[in-house]
């Protein structure tokens, strides 16, 4: 070989190749070793739906493809950890045995000082029709008051029914919203909610357009660089989680504001999860009640283009429910109707009407006071755990019920998401690998190279004796770790039955 000038190696036969290329193919074989090399991350790619894209040619498994023409979308990490899960003997009848620490979802249970949970609900028989796509009407007024009572009063323009589009679940709202918007640039943060990658990944008229948030800067949401990406990319929607799940940070106050005076500004669709509305830890008891929303800053509620996705799920802890609400302007609310008569038919209508009277706002109040007083127990609890197991969270959740951990300094290979996520398996406890946080849609990023990948996230959702039991299993884990080294870890892990023949080939 011999160098023609600084940028482009030329062979023998006379053909030259650009070196920054070159390097991008080295780098692809060289890391690809590192992924073949690691057991966990070998089950990991193995799993239907997470086989790298665009480094080398995908083949097709006969025995799994039995449908022409269907490509798997690939897991949220829930799903993912929760199969692996139970190649490790997990099942539901025994989750009593397990810590789940992995789980996106709150204690369900009662807690001091909330109202009582629903035992019951009611069964009119008019109930047993289908419910309208856009929701029972009583209800969607019941959401538009409490919206108007707890972050537009004093404003002229007030929330109404038809700024409400009830839908089964927030992945049911967010795939409606995505099912009406045009060939446009979206964008979107890393590390962000796992589920976005499946809806950027589904719907290809969204093109996605990624940010890394930085953690020496707490994973802050920067608006002056989104307004510069708008004029310089031409950006046409934003889809953010707030509170930000899974680093457990808020964007609030001013930067609220500001961000929902660029999408007014610059006609650029903000899209918003704010499912973890309620879940904020306030230094000062005076401030217990408080919750945010971009509502609070929106001046048209017909004209802003904002969009807000919450529900039951998380703040009222009733996952089980899946009834959620889109709010937007008018015009969005019938096309929602539109996309949800052929996406997923409407939420149920009994659980609807159960739902109204749970919107009260002085129960309301009532439920998110008690529930920010014992989150904030078991998040003071947890951080106070990991810290004397030597694992200090670099940027500790003043929202949500996650705690994003770094690995890093752990030694290998301990010190990546999957491995350390594999290790707890055998103990019995379940977290979230960091690379699902990576919004990845295309599956071209090497595992190695992710900011996310020695991350892992915990949540701290579960009932405290949940929580010590994970907290045990980590701290085993760790001195196995310091009495018997790396050596101790990365191999020896359970298959699951399905596609163990394939993955044996390149053990």
């Amino acid at each position: 070989m011999s160098q023609s000038d600084s940028n482009t190696t030329v062979s023998r036969s006379g053909r030259s190749t650009p070196l920054h290329l070159r390097d991008v193919v080295h780098d692809v074989i060289r890391h690809y070793r590192h992924e073949k090399d690691s057991e966990a991350h070998r089950i990991f790619r193995q799993s239907a739906g997470h086989k790298p894209k665009g480094t080398l040619p995908q083949t097709v498994n006969p025995d799994e493809e039995t449908v022409p023409g269907i490509e798997h979308p690939g897991s949220t990490g829930v799903i993912y950890c929760s199969d692996r899960a139970m190649a490790n003997g997990f099942s539901y009848a025994s989750s009593h045995e397990w810590a789940n620490l992995g789980q996106g979802a709150p204690e369900v249970g009662q807690i001091p000082d909330a109202p009582p949970r629903p035992t019951s609900i009611p069964l009119p028989e008019d109930s047993l029709e289908y419910a309208p796509t856009t929701g029972v009407k009583a209800l969607r007024e019941a959401v538009a008051n409490l919206y108007n009572q707890q972050y537009r009063q004093g404003k002229l323009s007030q929330y109404t029914f038809e700024n409400v589009c009830i839908v089964p679940g927030g992945r049911a709202g967010l795939s409606r919203v995505a099912a009406v918007v045009g060939d446009v640039y979206c964008s979107y943060q890393i590390p962000d909610y796992t589920a976005y990658d499946q809806v950027l990944s589904a719907f290809k008229r969204l093109v996605p357009v990624p940010t890394a948030l930085d953690p020496d800067n707490k994973y802050r949401l920067d608006v002056e660089q989104i307004k510069k990406d708008i004029r310089t990319q031409g950006l046409e929607v934003i889809l953010a989680s707030n509170p930000r799940n899974p680093t457990g940070q808020v964007i609030e106050g001013e930067d609220l504001k500001s961000l929902v005076e660029t999408a007014r500004e610059s006609s650029v669709t903000l899209i918003l999860d704010e499912f973890y509305s309620w879940y904020m830890y306030p230094e000062d008891d005076k401030d217990y009640g408080r919750s945010v929303s971009s509502a609070e800053f929106i001046d048209n509620v017909n004209q802003d283009p904002v969009v807000i996705v919450n529900g039951l799920t998380k703040n009222w802890r009733l996952p089980g429910w899946r009834v959620c609400w889109v709010l937007g302007p008018k015009n969005l609310i019938t096309a929602l109707s539109q996309s949800g008569s052929f996406l997923d038919g409407g939420a149920n209508h009994p659980l609807q009407l159960a739902a109204i009277p749970l919107l009260d706002p002085e129960r309301v109040m009532q439920e998110k006071i008690a529930l920010q007083k014992h989150f904030k127990h078991k998040r003071d609890h947890v951080l106070k755990r990991l810290e004397e197991l030597g694992l200090k969270v670099d940027v500790p959740p003043v929202a949500t019920f996650y705690i994003w951990l770094n690995l890093e300094h752990l030694p290998p290979p301990l010190n990546n998401g999957l491995t350390f996520f594999e290790e707890l398996l055998k103990e019995k406890t379940i977290v979230i690998p960091g690379i699902f946080f990576d919004i990845n849609p295309a599956h071209r990023r090497n595992l190695f190279h992710s900011p996310c990948h020695h991350f892992v996230r915990l949540s701290f959702g579960p009932p405290l004796e949940d929580l010590d039991k994970g907290l045990d299993a980590i701290g085993r884990v760790l001195r196995k770790a310091k009495r018997e080294g790396g050596q101790a870890f990365g191999h020896s892990y359970k298959k699951s039955i399905e596609g163990m023949h394939q993955l044996d080939k390149l053990i």
